[in-house]
């Protein structure tokens, strides 16, 4: 399901037609593969979080392998996300707008999201200091719900609350493309939302399979 999704968003992105707003232009396709990689990092993040919860309430060691492998798919569409902003600013922001790379690299939401994967990249170096399973599980759960926490103020809060060029915030373009209905018609939707679905999904059979594969390293969780 899947990479039918995928395959309709590469093909439906790059052939059906675009609205052609101020800036962005027919660099607007690229919120198929940024915003909406960027959504699948929230969703995926958000599901660790609850296998960290559970966890804690069970301290059963499945839950932490969930967690792990999840914010590892998590942050997989972090990167990607990130790099495909990165490559929409440079259009966008330096070609279009006469902005320099030094003043693009100062900007509050490329510096956020930047935070928030370097929180998440933390929660792995912790789990590689800690060679008793129980005090890494422990910790790991703890440590995930925090990060998960920061990326709320990180990503969608303090970037809105400051000058930036990103769209939707104070100085920026108006609107986002991505949230704004009012910029979003029926030719974005058509593939966005699929898009957003088809990227969760291909992040969610990443960590399933990634899970499968260490539960059966152990045959005793298997089949608990």
């Amino acid at each position: 399901m899947s990479f039918v999704l995928l395959v309709y968003t590469v093909v439906g992105g790059f052939l059906l037609d675009v609205p052609h707003l101020f800036i962005l232009y027919e660099t607007i396709r690229n919120l198929y593969f940024h915003v909406c990689m960027w959504f699948a990092m929230m969703i995926l993040y958000g599901v660790s979080f609850a296998y960290s919860i559970k966890y804690l309430r069970g301290f059963d060691y499945r839950n932490d392998i969930f967690a792990r492998n999840f914010a590892a798919a998590g942050s997989l569409f972090g990167i990607l996300g990130y790099a495909t902003g990165a490559i929409w600013a440079s259009y966008t922001w330096v070609t279009d707008q006469g902005q320099s790379m030094s003043g693009i690299l100062k900007e509050p939401k490329l510096i956020g999201a930047a935070i928030a994967l370097l929180i998440y990249g933390a929660y792995f170096v912790l789990r590689g200091s800690f060679t008793d399973i129980d005090k890494r599980a422990r910790i790991s759960a703890v440590y995930n719900i925090f990060a998960f926490a920061m990326l709320f103020p990180s990503i969608w809060i303090i970037p809105r609350l400051v000058g930036s060029l990103h769209p939707g915030a104070p100085g920026g373009d108006s609107g986002n493309p991505a949230l704004n209905f009012k910029d979003i018609d029926s030719r974005l939707r058509m593939v966005f939302y699929p898009a957003v679905i088809g990227w969760t999904l291909l992040g969610v059979w990443i960590a399933t399979l990634r899970i499968r594969i260490e539960l059966m390293k152990d045959k005793t969780l298997l089949h608990e």
